[in-house]
């Protein structure tokens, strides 16, 4: 009995070998519903990316405001009479560190880079009216 029951464990482990690792198994089978799965996911992205380009051909074949948006995009062309303002952005902030010791007391064209400029109370008080005496004012005198 106990070498019947080893064959037979022996004899299922056979048959199930070719299920679960063979050409056909079901390790195959999950790898290729993997790869399935990702070019499904790539034909979506090729598709959404054709219907945009050909959106693009349709507006470029029939409509002038496509070409004019891609020249002014990617030639940098402008209208006649039409006023062109090209906004350059810092990249780097200001810094007003000093490098060395020279650059200790800063200037006051460095104290001002960067920064707005401010309405500033005049240091001096305007005088106020002062009786003008009638000598000064009249010719001849």
């Amino acid at each position: 009995m106990r070498k019947l029951t080893v064959v037979l464990v022996v004899l299922i482990a056979l048959l199930q070998y070719p299920l679960w690792l063979g050409k056909g198994g079901w390790l195959r089978v999950w790898q290729y519903s993997q790869q399935i799965e990702a070019h499904e996911k790539r034909n979506d992205y090729y598709k959404q990316r054709n219907e945009t380009l050909r959106a693009e051909v349709r507006d470029l074949k029939q409509g002038q405001s496509a070409v004019e948006e891609r020249a002014r995009s990617e030639l940098g062309l402008i209208k006649q009479d039409e006023v062109f303002y090209q906004v350059i952005q810092n990249k780097q902030p200001v810094t007003n560190k000093p490098t060395s010791p020279l650059e200790a007391k800063p200037t006051a064209a460095k104290q001002l880079e960067g920064k707005p400029l401010q309405a500033k109370s005049p240091a001096v008080k305007p005088a106020e009216a002062l009786p003008i005496s009638p000598d000064i004012n009249q010719p001849g005198q």
